[in-house]
């Protein structure tokens, strides 16, 4: 019986292969709907004329990486910052895209406390990642593309 048990286990994902395949996802997501690799630092803005305009802001270009900010175009009264938002990393090489934080303005460490346990970090992780795929798939689906991404007019 435990040998079924050991080879059923073999099969299934770990949390952290889970948390790689998402970034992975992300990624493909991502550079599917703006192929933010193409595209130099500053403000775009997509319009598909369903009143919710989507900021990207480029905001580092590295070899490698990408620095990145995904919002909509209406500011939060009580931060005065657009929301949501998420601020993003993009690894080209390895072909991941991580949501660092979805809070304006907030870091992880203000968000979980100094020294949160590592769990609680990992399940943070895991919220904000899927918030970012739920999110990508929506903007996808209202019709946010590339070829609606124009640089944003100050």
């Amino acid at each position: 019986m435990s040998a079924v048990l050991d080879r059923r286990a073999a099969l299934l994902p770990g949390r952290f292969e889970f948390l790689m395949g998402l970034y992975a996802e992300n990624y493909h997501r991502l550079t599917r709907l703006f192929a933010p690799q193409k595209l130099a630092v500053g403000d775009y803005v997509s319009d598909v004329d369903d009143g919710l305009p989507v900021h990207l802001v480029v905001q580092e270009c590295h070899p490698y990486t990408l620095e990145l900010e995904l919002t909509y175009g209406f500011v939060d009264t009580q931060t005065g910052l657009r929301a949501p938002s998420a601020q993003l990393r993009v690894y080209n090489d390895a072909h991941v895209a991580e949501a660092l934080h979805c809070h304006p303005g907030r870091h992880l460490w203000q968000v979980l406390g100094p020294f949160p346990p590592a769990h609680t970090v990992f399940q943070h992780r895991l919220q904000m990642n899927g918030f970012l795929a739920r999110w990508l798939e929506y903007l996808a689906e209202q019709g946010h593309s590339a070829s609606t991404l124009a640089p944003a007019i100050k």
